[in-house]
């Protein structure tokens, strides 16, 4: 049973100095365009949460999904009828970030992997099938989501628990940080937009500013949006990481405590 307690210990240990690492390299090459091939694959998956978060969101606000687009650089489009664009605009971001922040809690806390990675393969090629739409005559988000849905049933159904927990860790990280990760792209476009392969198009951030908040700059709602995301995602590695390394910790301490009086009960003999 104590080594049972320590092994966990030890996972915990590991499990925190991995996310930090982990999220420090993602960061690197999110940004560094030379190394950007090493996360082109993720960086589709991780537009296609986005773009699936603004299409959520219209359909939970009583709007609409035309459809979404993945387009090969990385760019994404989602396109809605009616809803609540104070809910849609940010939900790209947000949406992410939570869904990233959820997945992190979900396979840290539970023993469920594998399970969790087939639903959540279910889920993506379910929801390609119905909302996604090609870019330029390529369908790249079903693609995308059914490729990874595909990619997820397999993982969970063929790999190791290991295995299965570091796909779904990683997948986390990227989509939770979203956010963060474009912010340098969502500051540096804020007045003119940017031209990708859907064509001119604003970023979220603007389009929050000239529809919803004009009180607020761009570059505001951006970094406001990013901080959004950290604490989503500091909330999932605390209440799923942190705190019961911490609990463990301090039960380890007070049992190492208590044990040092009680080693030898018998009474010493006197000479």
């Amino acid at each position: 049973m104590a080594q049972n307690e320590n092994n966990t210990r030890v996972g915990r240990r590991d499990g925190l100095m991995l996310l930090a690492l982990a999220s420090v390299l993602v960061y690197v090459l999110w940004n560094v365009e030379a190394l950007s091939f090493l996360t082109y694959p993720l960086r589709l998956f991780v537009t296609y949460v986005h773009e699936a978060g603004h299409s959520i969101a219209a359909l939970l606000t009583g709007g609409e999904v035309i459809g979404f687009r993945v387009n090969s650089d990385g760019s994404g489009l989602a396109t809605t009828r009616g809803g609540s664009r104070v809910v849609i605009l940010p939900a790209g971001y947000i949406g992410a970030a939570f869904f990233g922040a959820a997945l992190f809690y979900l396979v840290n806390t539970t023993r469920a992997a594998k399970s969790i990675a087939i639903a959540v393969g279910v889920g993506l090629i379910g929801f390609s099938l119905f909302y996604a739409v090609p870019s330029d005559g390529v369908p790249v988000a079903l693609f995308i989501g059914a490729g990874m849905g595909l990619l997820l049933i397999g993982v969970g159904w063929k790999a190791t628990s290991g295995a299965t927990l570091v796909l779904l860790n990683v997948l986390a990280i990227m989509t939770a940080l979203n956010a963060v990760l474009d912010i340098i792209y969502l500051t540096r476009y804020t007045d003119v937009g940017l031209n990708t392969s859907s064509g001119f198009v604003r970023n979220d951030a603007v389009a929050f500013h000239e529809e919803v908040a004009g009180f607020l700059p761009p570059s505001v709602w951006a970094f406001l949006w990013a901080g959004v995301a950290i604490i989503m995602i500091a909330i999932s590695v605390y209440y799923s990481v942190l705190r019961p390394l911490l609990r463990d910790t301090n039960d380890a301490v007070r049992g190492g405590a208590s044990g040092l009086g009680s080693l030898d009960p018998r009474p010493k003999k006197r000479d």
